[in-house]
């Protein structure tokens, strides 16, 4: 298969699969995907205003208020006025995110792990060359 559009629809299936698998080994913890999304916003990026958090998931500030309101209750994230502007409240991860989500991405990293010990020692090594081609291909 080089036909480069014929290879782009395989491997976007496939790659749309094990994201599917790995969310599933990785639960949610039973936080919706747009609670989830948005946690995942302000860990990876850092503290950010509500609206901002709205923005980077297209959707309302005020629905997005929401939702960063049930992340609170649980603990996950703080939320305090911006220093620039006390009119707008900034979202930040609290510990106890930080440990949700390093546990969910252990419990994956091990459930992979698992699935490539059913592979020979040559498709692991061919995997591996494939890494770094992804790698390059989604810097």
């Amino acid at each position: 298969m080089t036909d480069a559009a014929d290879l782009a629809q395989s491997l976007r299936e496939v790659l749309g699969r094990a994201q599917r698998a790995l969310r599933e080994q990785g639960g949610r913890r039973g936080l919706t995907a747009s609670q989830t999304e948005a946690l995942g916003y302000v860990f990876r990026d850092g503290p950010m205003t509500i609206t901002e958090l709205a923005g980077r998931q297209h959707v309302r500030p005020q629905s997005m208020g929401a939702t960063v309101g049930v992340l609170r209750e649980r603990g996950l994230v703080t939320v305090s006025p911006d220093p620039g502007d006390g009119r707008r409240k900034v979202v930040a991860v609290t510990d106890a995110a930080r440990d949700l989500i390093a546990e969910g991405r252990s419990v994956r990293t091990d459930w992979l792990a698992k699935q490539l010990e059913t592979l020979s020692p040559a498709e692991r090594q061919t995997l591996a060359a494939a890494h770094a081609l992804l790698d390059r291909l989604f810097p």
